[in-house]
């Protein structure tokens, strides 16, 4: 026993040998070097040459300013074919850009995160036909991780550094360094889309992220989102309805000033300032001024404005006054359902269940498998005819791709039968708080 005890000290003794993995080469110029920007119709023109030269499909990227500007337009795009070489064109130089639509359209773009870029794209009238998707296409093949940046990592062997992301794409002239980080994201696209590609292949989901890449395609903006002032940031802390009011009225008063600057809310006035003035009510504008996050320049040389929407929130009569609760036609957030609806609560814990073990198989994250959302309302108000045929029928309804309906409608088809017919209240615990799979941003 003692040998025992001492082998096993001394095992516990020795230091483990630490194994160094060597940093990854960190990819810091464009093969050709950094374009110049395209802004003069002379310039544009060669591009559009080259590009319509150039073979194959298309790397295409764009730059917004958010978090300095109202507007989501882009404020610079980048492009890149193969025997065409990097194009940096600056959208913003020109009122017409109809022939460098042209010479792309019908081309297949490889983006990186569409839903985030094709908007932007579209509202200068680019309009894609056929997308192929980098993200969507390493969240389809189980990568946890799908940034453009992990992905050249696994894919391509190196680096790529990100510290340009959050800049004001707005600034004229870019400085260089941007410039260069912005060639870089287009830099090895087309690579890692073959690559991608290579693997799609080899797992048998190429028919799926065409669907995928399809439904991007086609893909419209989403609709504006009902009473927007209730994303304000510290809004839980606000009870009382006449506050809300005073949340309410000064949101608005700043989006209109937002959009008259084209800058962004936040660098009008601070979420936090709109929460500390509805929690105080001031009854003066000396009284806001005098509020915590209200006394620098900008609140006083503007206060006339925040003062006028305060008191119009304060002079609303009890019944224009807006409800703590917001009205939704939707399910009520799943963390209610075993109090509210514990047969429901049941639904859904059968179905995220059912639908956990198809991602753990097929390699897929769940919210690419279904939409949450959709599963939710299956689930609240299920419809009388529960069969794989007819749930096939109202997911498609709704939106889901062949894919899709092939993996889960028989499988949610079960799930719901057996929430049916287990006891009263069965799975509801295990699943009574809203564990709703997070949507990936990278």
């Amino acid at each position: 026993m003692t040998s025992e005890i001492d082998e096993s000290t001394a095992e516990s003794s020795v230091e483990h040998e630490v194994i160094e993995v060597e940093p990854l080469p960190q990819l810091v110029e464009p093969r050709d070097g950094v374009p110049h920007v395209v802004d003069t119709v002379e310039l544009l023109d060669l591009t559009i040459d080259a590009l319509a030269k150039g073979q194959g499909p298309i790397a295409i990227d764009a730059e917004r300013a958010g978090g300095y500007r109202y507007s989501q337009r882009a404020y610079l795009l980048q492009f890149r074919r193969e025997g065409s070489g990097i194009h940096l064109v600056d959208p913003i130089a020109f009122t017409d850009l109809s022939a460098l639509i042209a010479v792309v359209a019908g081309q297949e773009w490889v983006i990186h995160a569409a839903s985030q870029d094709l908007p932007c794209l579209r509202e200068l009238g680019f309009v894609p036909e056929h997308v192929f998707d980098t993200e969507l296409a390493g969240r389809l093949l189980g990568y946890p991780r799908v940034a453009l940046s992990t992905l050249l990592e696994q894919f391509c062997g190196v680096s790529l550094a990100k510290e340009h992301s959050a800049a004001d794409w707005s600034t004229r002239p870019l400085p260089e360094p941007w410039l260069r980080y912005a060639a870089l994201d287009v830099e090895l696209l087309l690579e890692l889309r073959d690559l991608l590609e290579a693997e799609l292949i080899a797992t048998g989901k190429l028919d799926i992220a065409h669907q995928e890449f399809a439904a991007a395609a086609a893909a419209q903006s989403p609709s504006p989102r009902e009473d927007p002032w209730r994303r304000v940031s510290g809004l839980h802390k606000i009870r009382k309805p006449r506050s809300l009011a005073v949340v309410r009225s000064l949101w608005l008063a700043r989006d209109a000033v937002a959009r008259r600057r084209d800058s962004a809310p936040g660098r009008v006035l601070a979420d936090a300032a709109i929460v500390t003035a509805a929690s105080s009510l001031p009854d003066s504008p000396d009284a806001l001024l005098a509020l915590p996050g209200w006394g620098g320049k900008g609140a006083r040389r503007t206060v006339d404005t925040w003062w006028r929407a305060i008191a119009e929130a304060l002079a609303l009569p009890e019944s224009e006054l807006p409800a703590h609760v917001r009205t939704s036609t939707g399910p009520p957030p799943p963390r209610a359902w075993p109090d509210r609806d514990p047969a429901a609560a049941s639904r859904l814990a059968h179905c995220r269940e059912t639908l956990a073990a198809i991602s753990e198989r097929e390699k897929i994250p769940v919210e690419n498998l279904i939409s949450p959302d959709l599963v939710r309302r299956l689930c609240w108000q299920p419809p009388s005819d529960v069969s794989a045929d007819a749930l096939t029928q109202a997911l498609q309804q709704a939106g889901a791709r062949s894919w899709q309906c092939h993996l889960v409608a028989q499988r949610l088809s079960d799930a719901l039968e057996q929430a049916a017919a287990a006891p009263s209240g069965d799975g509801v615990l295990a699943q009574s708080s809203d564990s709703t799979p997070p949507q990936v941003a990278d």
